[in-house]
């Protein structure tokens, strides 16, 4: 990918003055800039557009074709009503993303659907303006690489991108999950880099997808969905050359959570969500991981992520949290690797710290790595300073 074109559409051209409580104070201008510097970094020449006409962004989509790679919209209130968009979208046959500053399925009942974004290969709303830098890094990293997306279950969030080496196999797979404190949010494509790079190393990856709060998640859901897409993997082994006796979870912050939990699953107790497994991992990597449910619900992290995940405390329900929190599920019998920097301000490694002692008091193989300076992205930025160690002690876990 060489060029991509931003547009933003109908009122966006009043940026850092219109309704700053939930645009931001950041002008147009500034944006562009931003994202002109966001694309160089990435080797990628970013063309900008704005317009407040319908017929004027349908124009600069049709011109697109030919000249650019791929393109990021936000068509503003235009994506709710437009027909005409989504139809140039599908017309020009680019891979598009779909860019909303705010959470538009916690505003208005008229926004929270988007007539546009079924055009799209990608949809990111409510991260301010990072989404459009996420956007940009999601359109490099699928163009490096083929995948296909796979259904693991019915609903519309148990989906995983199945990547694989060149070779003819069977290679050993690794079982990659976002994180962003299992809010709707927050999606896969935060860890697209990471799937593309240990796939270029030999791996599988199987990059997933799971119900979050505000999409159906929270207890059950999002552990019936952990422990689908990792039992799926027995399925997927019948057409596609990969090892399920050689799987390792990854995930990073409450990814990491999930991550652990899933490698966690022969101490559930029979009721819990895939107490019974047809697929064990033989490793866990937590990347700035939540590993103690009480712990972290108690420190409030996340603005109390962990009370709208579950809907309640460990003293209203101590059973949920024995069959939900890593820490109370060890030990588990596999290897693990648990991540952090001291400069994360969204986990504290406090967290990480408190739970490494204690699976090694329980006696599992555990090895625990802390970054210097390190914040809490950094270690799923593939090109940064922390990456290439920790893509070592993965390959080390088989």
């Amino acid at each position: 990918m060489q060029r991509v074109l931003m547009i933003n559409g109908p009122n966006l051209n009043l940026l850092g003055t219109r309704e700053p409580a939930i645009y931001g104070t950041t002008t147009l201008g500034e944006l562009e800039d931003r994202v002109v510097a966001w694309g160089a970094d990435l080797d990628i020449g970013v063309e900008t557009f704005q317009s407040n006409h319908e017929g004027a962004i349908i124009d600069r989509l049709h011109s697109a074709r030919g000249h650019v790679d791929g393109v990021i919209v936000n068509a503003g209130a235009l994506s709710h009503s437009s027909y005409a968009i989504h139809d140039a979208i599908t017309a020009i046959d680019l891979p598009t993303v779909e860019v909303h500053i705010s959470n538009i399925h916690a505003r208005e009942d008229w926004r929270r659907q988007s007539v546009t974004a079924p055009a799209c290969v990608h949809q990111i709303f409510g991260r301010g303006l990072r989404g459009y830098q996420d956007a940009l890094a999601h359109l490099v990293w699928r163009a490096a690489l083929p995948f296909e997306t796979l259904a693991y279950g019915t609903e519309d969030q148990q989906v995983g991108d199945l990547r694989l080496p060149d070779g003819d196999g069977p290679f050993p797979l690794v079982v990659i999950v976002h994180g962003g404190f299992w809010r709707e949010v927050w999606t896969r494509d935060l860890m697209d880099g990471i799937a593309v790079d240990l796939t270029r190393r030999g791996w599988a990856t199987w990059n997933i997808e799971y119900r979050r709060t505000g999409t159906g998640g929270g207890w059950p859901a999002t552990f019936e969905d952990a422990a689908r897409a990792v039992d799926f993997l027995s399925d997927l082994a019948a057409s596609f050359p990969i090892d399920t006796g050689a799987v390792v979870t990854l995930g990073h912050s409450a990814g990491g959570h999930l991550a652990l939990w899933m490698a966690a699953r022969t101490g559930l107790g029979p009721n819990a969500p895939g107490a019974i497994p047809q697929v064990m991992p033989r490793g866990a990597v937590g990347l700035a991981p939540v590993t103690d449910l009480a712990a972290a619900y108690s420190a409030g992290i996340g603005d109390d992520a962990v009370e709208h995940f579950l809907h309640r405390g460990p003293d209203e329900d101590p059973d949920t949290y024995a069959s939900a929190n890593p820490a109370a599920l060890l030990p588990m019998g596999v290897r693990q690797l648990i991540v952090h920097g001291d400069g994360d301000q969204s986990v504290p490694i406090r967290l990480s710290e408190d739970y490494v002692g204690r699976a090694a008091d329980s006696g599992d193989a555990i090895v625990f790595h802390e970054l210097t300076g390190a914040d809490h992205f950094s270690l799923i930025d593939v090109a940064g300073p922390a990456w290439e160690s920790i893509a070592r002690e993965i390959e080390a876990l088989i």
